[in-house]
């Protein structure tokens, strides 16, 4: 067998994948967690890949949104890889790979722009921490979720803390206590996610919020989206102040003044005839 025929036949390694779209509107992206086979479990190379590949986004000012997703249709990302977690031989292993969780996560929740969670399948444990490090989720109707640490002897860590601002303290004590999987139709009544939909209308769904997003001004948005960061962590006082010096930090550009201009301007044209 020739070699190009006998490489075809090899599965390529489980990949995080990037693409980069140059759209009329503003650059958006992609990320892809592709390990399909294994539903798209976090291994710690994949986890390191990641990290990677979300400091070049971080870098690029041109950048505008991006939507994380899992490979296939199966899942979003099925959980950390429970294969290496078993072979974790002390606590400072333990400590490292819950680690590079964490640097996933926050990879996500530091990213100047907003990122979309395209949540198409299982979104469990390490996935759902990463889910609720998105700035929105959008998931299909078949979406199943769960925090199931408990059940393989270990708590839920590092970004399930910010499972109570999305869905309560009483929710979150029962995602973790109780370690069961729920229903895409569960995540929604209780805030979770902000849309399902069926499966083939889910990418409709991603570019409908997309579109909405890349009508705000490039730099209000990213400012935006710090300063929400912030509330999450000061108290309201603080989070008050951050907010007007936000407001003024938006004028060292043209942005709202253009911005506003046309805005008037559309306001003093006359209505088009039919």
């Amino acid at each position: 067998m020739p070699d190009a025929e006998r490489r075809s036949d090899i599965a390529e390694p489980p990949n995080v994948k990037l693409q980069s779209i140059e759209r009329s509107d503003g650059r958006v992206a992609i990320v892809t967690i592709d390990n399909e086979a294994k539903l798209n479990v976090l291994s710690s190379r994949l986890m390191d890949q990641f990290v990677d590949v979300f400091a070049d986004l971080h870098a690029d000012p041109e950048l505008r949104g991006v939507v994380l997703t899992g490979a296939g249709e199966r899942s979003f990302v099925g959980g950390a890889d429970v294969n290496e977690m078993a072979k974790l031989g002390s606590p400072d292993e333990a400590r490292a790979f819950i680690t590079r969780v964490h640097r996933c996560c926050a990879a996500v929740r530091d990213l100047p722009v907003p990122v979309i969670g395209r949540i198409n399948g299982y979104a469990l444990g390490a996935g759902l921490e990463l889910a609720a490090a998105c700035d929105l989720r959008v998931a299909s109707d078949s979406a199943i979720f769960g925090m199931p640490e408990v059940r393989l002897g270990i708590p839920s860590v590092v970004e399930a803390a910010l499972l109570p601002g999305l869905i309560g303290w009483g929710r979150t004590r029962e995602l973790l206590l109780l370690g069961e999987t729920f229903d895409a139709r569960a995540a929604l009544d209780m805030g979770l996610v902000e849309a399902i939909h069926p499966y083939p209308e889910l990418d409709q769904a991603i570019e409908l919020r997309l579109s909405a997003l890349l009508k705000g001004g490039p730099n209000a948005v990213r400012l935006q989206k710090a300063l929400i960061r912030r509330w999450e962590e000061l108290p309201l006082g603080q989070a008050i102040a951050a907010g007007i010096n936000s407001f003024a930090q938006a004028f060292h550009t043209d942005e709202p003044g253009e911005a506003m201009a046309a805005w008037q301007g559309s306001r003093r044209a006359p209505p088009r005839p039919l």
